[in-house]
């Protein structure tokens, strides 16, 4: 039994490695490409869409799940709806690009279906509300961070990972699935991207990830505070780069070189290192994070707390540097 589950573990990211070869090859051919500009911070056009080889993977992980799990079929089936539009809408958008308001809307649809998920699941309309919020948001926030080789993905796979550690068998297999899909598209994106994932999969990941908090919130006892821990630097570069951008009277929506992981790369570093930085940070979030799962409910939200103002006081004195 555990060689057929080491098989298939092996399959996931097999197949995620060779459905973002054939996505290269198409991009190459439609010459889907992202051209060098002042509001990119990569010098050379890169194929991108890459994104839709985790997406079909993850689509296929749904479908044999249903079959090992079939009471499980429904959900799986609403989970898949969801992310179908979210990298629908994102794969029109890298063809032909849409305005932000009609993509928000597919959004908010398949942040919906989460939301109904978790209100089925819980029984609590407000659990339901907030994951509504926080689907929406972490689409959005994954989509503008990705902007430099690798930092999505990686970021993705530590998630992935440090929610699966904490789900009770066989719901963490859905984390280590992530991380497989995602591990299988890396190579073709960090150190060199040969691709980029593109809207059809930045957006899509940020929906697979709010799905898994989502899961977690709904089949374990932590606290909603802690399960922002491991999406800490996502959260706190894309939250005060949207605010800063909003109190100046930017429009926020619009493509920007704003935020942290832009900046450092604009003033001189490379992606290479600046995605290692995220990943050394997202490592130490993934350590606070598993540590504390045990903790009384109120001391988790109080280490919540206190990792978020350490990370929210980090950025700004890196920004405050970057600036000088």
């Amino acid at each position: 039994m555990m060689v057929a589950w080491m098989a298939g573990l092996l399959a996931v990211l097999a197949v995620s490695a060779g459905l973002t070869w054939g996505a290269r090859a198409y991009a190459l051919r439609r010459n889907l490409l992202d051209e060098p500009g002042e509001r990119r911070s990569h010098g050379v056009a890169t194929p991108r869409g890459g994104g839709i080889a985790i997406v079909l993977t993850l689509l296929l992980a749904c479908v044999v799940a249903a079959v090992i799990w079939p009471t499980a079929g429904l959900t799986l089936a609403v989970f898949a709806l969801g992310l179908v539009l979210v990298a629908g809408i994102g794969w029109w958008d890298d063809h032909r690009p849409l305005p932000a308001v009609r993509r928000l809307l597919v959004h908010v649809i398949a942040a919906a279906l989460l939301a109904g998920l978790v209100w089925h699941a819980s029984g609590n309309p407000w659990q339901a509300l907030l994951a509504l919020l926080f689907a929406t948001s972490l689409i959005n926030i994954w989509n503008f961070m990705d902007g430099i080789n690798g930092i999505a993905t990686t970021q993705a796979i530590l998630a992935g990972l440090a929610f699966a550690l904490v789900l009770p068998p066989p719901y963490g297999l859905a984390g280590v699935v992530l991380g497989l899909a995602c591990l299988g598209f890396l190579p073709f994106n960090y150190p060199k991207a040969r691709i980029f994932m593109g809207d059809v999969g930045s957006g899509a990941l940020g929906y697979a990830i709010a799905a898994l908090v989502c899961l977690v919130s709904v089949r374990t006892d932590i606290h909603w505070l802690l399960l922002l821990v491991p999406l800490s630097a996502f959260l706190v570069d894309a939250g005060f780069t949207l605010l800063s951008r909003i109190l100046s009277g930017q429009r926020w929506m619009e493509p920007h070189t704003q935020h942290l992981y832009q900046r450092a790369v604009k003033s001189g570093a490379s992606h290479t290192f600046v995605t290692g930085m995220y990943l050394v940070f997202g490592i130490f979030s993934a350590a606070v994070f598993n540590a504390c799962t045990n903790l009384q409910p109120r001391w988790e939200a109080a280490v919540a707390i206190a990792w978020l103002i350490f990370a929210s006081g980090l950025w700004l004195l890196l920004r405050k540097g970057m600036r000088n």
